[in-house]
């Protein structure tokens, strides 16, 4: 990397992601401590783990920025296809954890795939939408573009690693920006609310405000030139799909992902049995009140009443130890971050830096929304990590791999012009 490539950096962005690791890996010790072992450099424990992979992160960033940037988009569909046989490998040599088999195992440490798999997805959108004779409002380019998210989504499932497999539909992002017809948004937030309506309050409750509000948009409608069937076929669709609910269910979803769903759905739920996660997260927060405990003080956290509360709910530590103050601060950093992010992607010139950079932002915005919103319990847990925040060398690289390859996209961006 040349000398101008680095000055011209965007080191704003560095320095709020440097601050994040720093801030994640204070919460991952004050989650894993013990009075019998509180040494920092101790490797054997989940801490000392996380420092190696963060300086090892760190020689990994110096990898990516010293690569010619025309070699990420030369070898983006290889990308692809070894992160998609590293996914099938999974079901042949990979490790079972918690009974999903997304791990290899290296002796003490474990990479997940899936982590990397991110941004190699993100290369081969950017690759594909970038060509010259590729329409996002054609179906067949559509058809395409969907096939090259769909593929390690279907490989993640049979790990099975539904919290994963969601992140997948970030991609969205930059496809909309590329110019995907908006009524698959609408059509898939219409699905999702109606989804949740219906497990809430049943099938012909549903149906029947589906058909009252259909109705009245048809009466109400002032076209002169209005036609019955787009109303009836409308109606029929929705209704239709409520009525399926029920099976998906009961026949699609797993226990555990009934359970989840249940917990955010149920007025009445067992704080002993399926919302004991949920219920300790909430407590752990709701106890820091405005400035926290302190550091390595909160009565939660300590007493280990978060189970795995160094990985996915990594923020309830937040919550107690640093208050409404800390949660305040670090939500502030992510919205800041994603809004460079957001900023950079958008002042691209090349198409395929704005597609990996929507990709980027699209990614880092579904981790950070989807956690927060599962910790305090407006979202079904799903195990999706804290970017920089939640414990795991996989995830921390992913992260650290999607970031700056973009900032190198965009740092070359400047040194041409």
């Amino acid at each position: 990397m040349s000398k101008r490539t680095f000055f011209q950096l965007d080191w704003f962005s560095i320095l709020l992601v440097v601050i994040l690791i720093g801030f994640g890996w204070g919460n991952i010790y004050s989650t894993t401590v013990t009075d019998a072992n509180a040494d920092i450099l101790d490797f054997s424990e989940i801490y000392g783990k996380q420092i190696l992979w963060i300086i090892m992160g760190f020689f990994l960033v110096i990898v990516i920025l010293s690569v010619e940037v025309k070699f990420y988009e030369r070898f983006a569909n290889v990308f692809y296809l070894v992160a998609l046989l590293s996914l099938l490998g999974l079901l042949f040599f990979g490790k079972t954890i918690a009974g999903q088999t997304a791990w290899y195992s290296f002796g003490s440490f474990s990479i997940q795939p899936a982590e990397f798999v991110k941004a190699t997805v993100a290369l081969a959108m950017a690759k594909y939408l970038s060509e010259i004779d590729v329409n996002l409002k054609r179906f067949k380019n559509q058809l395409k573009a969907f096939v090259i998210i769909l593929l390690p989504i279907l490989l993640i499932m049979l790990q099975p690693d539904a919290g994963s497999a969601l992140i997948y539909l970030s991609f969205a992002i930059p496809l909309y920006r590329e110019g995907l017809p908006h009524w698959y948004l609408t059509l898939a937030i219409l699905a999702g609310v109606l989804f949740v309506l219906t497990l809430k309050f049943g099938f012909v409750i549903v149906s029947s405000i589906v058909i009252l509000l259909v109705t009245l948009a048809y009466l109400f409608n002032k076209s002169k030139r209005k036609k019955l069937l787009p109303y009836i076929f409308s109606v029929l669709i929705a209704v239709g799909f409520s009525l399926s609910v029920s099976f998906i269910f009961n026949k699609v979803l797993l226990p555990h992902q009934q359970d989840r769903f249940d917990v955010l759905l149920e007025d009445d739920i067992d704080i002993k049995g399926t919302a004991f996660n949920l219920y300790q997260s909430q407590v752990a927060i709701g106890s820091g009140g405005m400035t926290g405990k302190g550091w390595l003080k909160g009565t939660q956290t300590q007493g280990r009443f978060v189970p795995e509360q160094h990985t996915d709910y990594i923020f309830s530590t937040v919550g107690e130890e640093w208050g409404f103050l800390g949660t305040s601060t670090v939500v502030i950093l992510f919205a800041v971050l994603l809004l460079r992010l957001y900023f950079l992607a958008e002042r691209q010139k090349s198409q395929f830096n704005r597609v990996f950079g929507y990709s980027v932002f699209g990614i880092l915005f579904f981790h950070f929304f989807v956690n927060i919103a599962m910790v305090i319990g407006l979202f079904p847990t799903v195990g999706i990590p804290l970017p920089f925040f939640s414990y795991g060398g996989s995830g921390l690289w992913g992260f650290l791999i999607l970031i700056f390859i973009f900032l190198k996209l965009d740092a070359k961006r400047i040194s041409l012009n």
